[in-house]
């Protein structure tokens, strides 16, 4: 997964590092009164601490035999200005090296010493307490460290650039936005080996500051965690450089290709993570379809599949894109199709919207869609990677974190009404578009 400021990922918050302890505990014992109350069933806790400094402390008390800790930091790429244009990415790949207090290889060595892995998820690293701590407060960015990881950027580039999906998606932001969310996940070519050790010490002086952090750990005692936080995690207080929202403007960009494949995406500018409407709008992806839910399947329930293959009987895919950000959101559909059927494929996914906000809404189609919403986010959270990744990502924006029990109810309250005035969102507003391949045949958006 790609992240860029919040959820989704730019789409996400800088997830700095987590920590998995195997064969050691960080919870404490609990009393006898509560091994009590817990037979048959543990007693899940799940308190949230938000310390003067602004540092947000979450914890979930899961009774897992490896605990898990990690830092989540408000620093993802749209906080770089056009100077800094690929600091982050950078970041993403400095997070192991010399710190302070700990080099390279002794946080390697360390590692290894009791039993961890260290690896890299773009953002994620698997380490113990004390290098979690200095790899967030006391990055040294030695220049000739930094120099070793331009064949790495290098690679991250190369590999992008062979994704379509990941050059449209670019290409989408870069077009809806004016700022923010509009910079790219990756360093510009032109950046690479260029960016210094000042640049990368500015950004975290502006950007990794207590008011911008959460600490978060599964299976670990709260009172341990609130500890840690106080005392290691307070040294730069206050809620550091203030970025700039998201200015939403629509436009388009289109990059010619010698693909026989073209893919689209075509949006509207949707609903931020914490609104009244963005439950609505992911039972819209859904009720319009996010791809088949068996391998090889023929996607048969899609609505979007439903009104394309109508038009076209040439192979397609097609499905719903829905990211929600902090203070934005993009909502719409994303196409793949054969460049002579682009346009009518295209036209056949925006009319199916259209449909839906005219009113054209079956109860079990809204019944399905709110169903495969909750399972979708349910086995999302099944790993406890994913787990700490959405209790810090709730913590970070909203400074609390809600149950899965709380957030498949609020699936559950989304009514007709409100899936039919966010589909009405879409397609009243201004619109965005990014397409890739041979476009011949893919219509402008005054052509829609």
């Amino acid at each position: 997964m790609i992240y860029r400021n919040i959820i989704l990922g730019p789409y996400c918050p800088h997830l700095i590092g987590t920590i998995t302890i195997r064969g050691q505990s960080l919870n404490t014992f609990c009393s006898d009164q509560d091994q009590s109350q817990s037979e048959g069933r543990l007693k899940i806790y799940n308190p949230v601490t938000k310390l003067p400094s602004g540092l947000v402390i979450a914890s979930l008390e899961n009774y897992s035999p490896a605990s898990r800790i990690g830092v989540l930091v408000r620093a993802g790429s749209r906080y770089e200005t056009l100077d800094s244009l690929g600091v982050t990415h950078l970041l993403r790949l400095a997070s192991g090296l010399t710190t302070k207090g700990a080099s390279a290889f002794r946080i390697c060595r360390g590692i290894e010493a009791v039993g961890g892995s260290l690896g890299f998820v773009f953002c994620f690293i698997y380490t113990v307490m004390e290098y979690l701590i200095n790899v967030t407060t006391a990055p040294e960015f030695r220049p000739w460290e930094l120099a070793e990881l331009t064949p790495r950027v290098k690679l991250d580039n190369a590999i992008a650039s062979k994704s379509v999906q990941i050059g449209v998606l670019e290409n989408l932001h870069a077009a809806a936005y004016k700022n923010a969310l509009s910079n790219s996940l990756y360093c510009p070519d032109y950046m690479v080996g260029k960016i210094s050790t000042d640049q990368m010490h500015t950004f975290v002086q502006n950007n990794f500051t207590s008011g911008r952090m959460a600490l978060v750990g599964l299976g670990v005692d709260h009172a341990v965690l609130k500890q840690v936080g106080e005392q290691f995690l307070n040294i730069r207080s206050g809620t550091g450089t203030a970025g700039s929202n998201a200015v939403y403007h629509g436009g388009e960009l289109r990059q010619q290709t010698g693909d026989s494949l073209v893919h689209a995406a075509l949006v509207a500018e949707g609903a931020a993570v914490s609104s009244a409407e963005a439950t609505a709008f992911g039972v819209l992806q859904h009720v319009l379809g996010v791809g088949p839910r068996v391998k090889r399947g023929s996607n048969t329930t899609s609505l979007l599949d439903q009104a394309i293959s109508k038009v076209s009987t040439q192979p397609f895919d097609a499905s719903a894109f829905n990211a929600s950000y902090s203070d934005s959101g993009l909502f719409g559909v994303y196409t793949i199709s054969q460049a002579a059927t682009t346009r009518d494929v295209i036209k056949a996914a925006f009319g199916q919207v259209s449909s839906i906000a005219q009113g054209n809404l079956a109860a079990s189609d809204l019944s399905r869609a709110k169903a495969q919403l909750k399972a979708e986010y349910l086995m999302s959270i099944e790993s406890s990677e994913s787990l700490l990744e959405s209790i810090g990502t709730q913590a970070l924006t909203e400074g609390t974190y809600h149950s899965p029990e709380a957030i498949t109810q609020k699936v559950d309250a989304v009514s007709s009404s409100d899936v039919i005035n966010a589909a009405k969102k879409f397609v009243s507003g201004k619109k965005a578009m990014a397409a890739s391949g041979h476009l011949v045949n893919t219509p402008f958006l005054d052509e829609i």
